[in-house]
């Protein structure tokens, strides 16, 4: 049996443990506040322009915890499209029923980019509502474009924001989003990329300090351009805008 002053002691680092978690957690969601409002969606309107992009989603599609709107994900597009039309209406903050109402309307576009989920994850939408969120998402973003691209967040719980046992919550959420988003691509006709890894393989788990921003949430911009090179790999982003031009 142990003493109780052995059972204080534990007790004590137990509540310094928590307090620490806590006071990092609160100065976290301080810097993603800053970040968001440091944010800034990329747009670009090249006269003359070849074909167009909408983007649509959450911070990840602002581009929060980037250097700079050109470090984004929109910003690195237009980079290697400088004769691309993007529109970007993603907000911070946004769930996939935000999402939804971003491509309401009756504008067409040769391809269409939805980066979100994460929110999802964090704020716990309901799996029934979210899989009928993302449904409805892909579901508009199909009569809208001839190419759709989803790239949902990949394992929240590898985000140095999270701590055990949260981080194991929000990796199994984020494995529930990410089975939505394929059936819902794979429904009409979109493509769908995996940035899903298990934690032990998930370079932002990895490479913590390099591939996230300040409040361990978002993308640094390495953590963009990994991203950008998953587009490129698993949808071949580059060659089906460049074959739009075409």
């Amino acid at each position: 049996m142990r003493r109780p002053h052995m059972l204080g002691a534990l007790g004590v680092l137990a509540a310094l443990a928590v307090l620490a978690t806590t006071g990092c957690a609160a100065w976290r969601i301080g810097q993603s506040v800053v970040l968001a409002r440091q944010s800034e969606p990329f747009e670009a309107s090249p006269a003359p322009a070849t074909a167009s992009l909408l983007v649509v989603g959450d911070s990840t599609a602002v581009g929060t915890g980037a250097s700079s709107p050109a470090t984004s994900i929109a910003g690195l597009i237009a980079r290697d499209h400088p004769q691309l039309t993007i529109v970007n209406r993603a907000r911070d903050g946004a769930r996939f029923a935000d999402i939804a109402a971003q491509l309401e309307g009756q504008q067409r576009f040769d391809a269409i980019l939805v980066l979100g989920g994460g929110n999802d994850v964090i704020r716990f939408t309901g799996d029934a509502q979210l899989e009928q969120n993302i449904a409805r998402a892909a579901e508009l973003a199909r009569v809208r474009a001839r190419l759709v691209v989803f790239m949902p967040s990949g394992n929240v719980g590898s985000a140095p924001f999270f701590f055990a046992p949260w981080s194991w919550l929000m990796t199994r959420r984020s494995e529930t989003l990410h089975r939505f988003v394929r059936q819902a691509a794979t429904d009409n006709g979109a493509v769908y990329v995996n940035l899903f890894k298990d934690k032990a393989d998930d370079p932002f788990a990895q490479r913590p300090d390099e591939l996230n921003a300040r409040d361990g949430l978002h993308p640094s911009d390495a953590g963009y351009r990994l991203w950008y090179d998953e587009l490129n790999t698993q949808a071949g982003l580059s060659a089906r805008l460049a074959a739009l031009r075409r």
